[in-house]
């Protein structure tokens, strides 16, 4: 085989890992965003179609401030797998709002947050635990490092309002480090029994060895008849 044989299939080798390794960095970044979209508004279409027809997930509870929210009437489970409220974030920017799904599985992932389906319901006494991906799908919680202490985390189930207020700047912690999910979550400053929301996404932002984590707990309620809380200009 002569040299110039070998530099030629070299070359042409070379070429094609390239063209490989650039189509894999556009499915990374951009078809993986633009999929995410389309399921992510498809999630937020079929609630609000079922909040419309009024199958909202339980009945609002009175206006209240505090932990000591009432107590909520009996809801049905969550459906796995299905969309059963809005997140949003003020500090993430106005267009930031994210279906959150039961179940924290890959696929689940893909098309909105995941709420960890061993953990307490929205607005409940213990840890409402929510999953995200920062990068890819998306990017829900790309910003995840600004979250400051007192920002507000804004959660409806189509009847009520649920504030939360983050208590602590993003802590990082290793993946096996399920503590952090508690019904009081190790390591958040919250002392004894409460109504907390924890967030978690991956760490680095382009990796997955670690991951950042986000604690809140319950600062009010509110129906959704009475319009948004002013936490959303807080």
């Amino acid at each position: 085989m002569s040299v110039r044989l070998v530099v030629r299939t070299l070359s042409e080798l070379c070429l094609t890992v390239g063209a490989l390794i650039v189509l894999f960095v556009v499915y990374v970044l951009f078809w993986t965003g633009v999929r995410a979209a389309d399921a992510t508004e498809g999630q937020i279409a079929s609630l609000r179609d079922r909040w419309a027809q009024g199958t909202a997930s339980a009945p609002a509870p009175a206006p209240s401030s505090g932990p000591a929210a009432p107590k909520r009437p009996a809801a049905p489970p969550y459906r796995d797998g299905k969309p059963f409220a809005m997140m949003y974030i003020p500090r993430f920017g106005k267009g930031w709002e994210w279906p959150v799904l039961e179940n924290t599985e890959v696929r689940t992932l893909q098309k909105g947050l995941g709420h960890y389906a061993a953990t307490a319901r929205l607005g409940e006494s213990g840890n409402f635990a929510v999953a995200g991906h920062r990068r890819t799908y998306g990017d829900p919680f790309k910003d995840f490092p600004k979250l400051r202490t007192g920002d507000a985390v804004l959660l409806t189930d189509g009847t009520t309002w649920f504030t939360y207020r983050i208590g602590r700047t993003p802590y990082r912690t290793v993946p096996s480090d399920i503590g952090v999910i508690d019904p009081v979550p190790r390591k958040s400053g919250f002392d004894g029994p409460g109504r907390y929301l924890t967030l978690t996404t991956c760490d680095p932002e382009w990796g997955s060895s670690h991951r950042l984590i986000a604690w809140a707990h319950l600062d009010a309620t509110q129906p959704v008849a009475k319009g948004r809380p002013a936490a959303f200009h807080s």
